[in-house]
C-alpha cells in the first residue's frame, strides 16, 4: 500500500511540476560561458604568438583567418557540449514522463543552457567587439579623408601657401603639420616642382610667388575634379611657368602636362586602393559573420545533443540492440 501511495504521489508531482529545471540550465550555462571565455583567451594568446610585424616571420593572414575560424568552432563545440551535458545530467528525474517527452525536455534544457551562455559571453566581450568596430570605422574614415584630401576637396593649397615661412617663424613646415595629409603634401610638392628653376624671375617676390603657386594649385584642384586639365588652363600655366623659370613655352607645356598626369595617376591609384581596402573589409566582415553563424549553430546542436546524453546518464537509461 505504501508503494502504491508513493507511486501516486510521484505521478501527481510529475504532472504538476514544471518541465524546466532552471537550476540545471543555469549551471550548464555558467560552465559553458566560463569555458568559452577561457578558450577564447587561449585562442587570442595563440594568435598573437603566431603573428609578427617583421617580414617573413609568422603566419600569413589567410592562415590566421582559417585557424581563427577553426578555433572558434572548436570553442563552441567544447563549451556548448560541456554546458549541455551538465544541464541534462543535473536536472531532476522525471519518473513517470514518457520517453519521447524526456528526450524533448533534455534537448530543450541543452538549448536553453547554450542560449544563456551565448548571451553572457556576448555581453562580456561586447566592449571588445565595440572597440574593434570603432577602430574599423575610424580606419575607413581616415582612408576616405586621405582620398578627399588628395583630390583637393578642401582646397589645401591655398591654406598652405597662405602661411608663409616668414609669418610662421619656422622653416615653413607648420602648414604640413597643420594639415597632416599625405595627399596635401604630395600636391604641394607637385605645385612646387612646376616652378623649379635655377634662374630667378624678375618679379619673384614673396607675395608674387605665393599668389602664383596658390593659383596653380587651384587650377590643378579644379582640373582633378574633372579628371582632365582644360587646354586653356594648360596654356596659361605653361606661360606662367615659362615666365618664372626661363623655360621655353614647349618645355613648360610638357612640364605642366607631365605634372598633372602624375598627380592624376597618384590620386586614381589612391582611390583604387581605398576601394579595394573597403571591399576587402566588406568581404572579411561578411565571411566572419557567416562563420560565426556556423559556429553558433554548431554550439546549439552540440549542447542539445549533449543534454540528451547527460539526461540518459542521469536516468541510467541503456539502449539495448535487438538480438539476432
Amino acid at each position: 500500500m505504501q508503494t502504491t501511495e508513493q507511486s501516486f504521489s510521484d505521478v501527481a508531482t510529475d504532472r504538476t511540476s514544471s518541465g524546466v529545471s532552471w537550476g540545471a540550465i543555469l549551471a550548464g550555462a555558467a560552465a559553458a560561458a566560463a569555458l568559452s571565455l577561457i578558450l577564447l583567451v587561449l585562442g587570442v594568446g595563440f594568435g598573437f604568438s603566431t603573428i609578427s610585424p617583421w617580414p617573413n616571420s609568422g603566419i600569413g593572414a589567410a592562415a590566421l583567418g582559417a585557424s581563427s575560424i577553426a578555433w572558434l568552432i572548436l570553442t563552441q563545440i567544447i563549451a556548448a557540449g560541456l554546458g549541455g551535458y551538465l544541464a541534462g545530467r543535473l536536472r531532476i528525474k522525471w519518473a513517470t514522463v514518457h520517453t519521447d517527452e524526456v528526450y524533448f525536455r533534455d534537448t530543450a534544457h541543452g538549448f536553453l543552457a547554450w542560449a544563456i551562455a551565448a548571451l553572457v559571453v556576448a555581453t562580456l566581450i561586447g566592449t571588445v567587439i565595440g572597440k574593434t568596430m570603432s577602430t574599423s570605422v575610424s580606419a575607413g574614415a581616415t582612408i576616405a579623408a586621405t582620398v578627399a584630401g588628395m583630390a583637393g576637396a578642401s582646397s589645401p593649397i591655398a591654406a598652405d601657401y597662405s602661411s608663409s615661412p616668414a609669418s610662421s617663424g619656422t622653416d615653413g613646415n607648420n602648414a604640413d603639420r597643420s594639415n597632416g595629409g599625405n595627399g596635401d603634401a604630395m600636391m604641394r610638392y607637385m605645385v612646387d616642382s612646376l616652378f623649379r628653376s635655377d634662374q630667378s624671375a624678375p618679379d619673384a617676390t614673396a607675395s608674387a610667388d605665393l599668389a602664383v603657386r596658390v593659383e596653380a594649385g587651384r587650377i590643378f584642384i579644379n582640373s582633378l575634379h574633372a579628371s582632365s586639365l582644360p587646354r586653356q588652363d594648360e596654356q596659361y600655366l605653361a606661360q606662367v611657368v615659362a615666365r618664372r623659370t626661363g623655360l621655353s613655352i614647349t618645355d613648360a607645356d610638357k612640364r605642366v602636362s607631365a605634372t598633372f598626369n602624375i598627380v592624376h595617376t597618384a590620386i586614381a591609384n589612391a582611390e583604387q586602393d581605398a576601394r579595394q581596402a573597403a571591399d576587402h573589409a566588406r568581404k572579411t566582415a561578411a565571411y566572419s559573420a557567416l562563420w560565426m553563424f556556423v559556429s553558433l549553430l554548431s554550439g546549439a546542436f552540440i549542447a542539445s545533443f549533449a543534454a540528451t546524453f547527460g539526461g540518459r546518464q542521469r536516468d541510467h537509461v541503456a539502449h539495448v540492440g535487438s538480438l539476432a
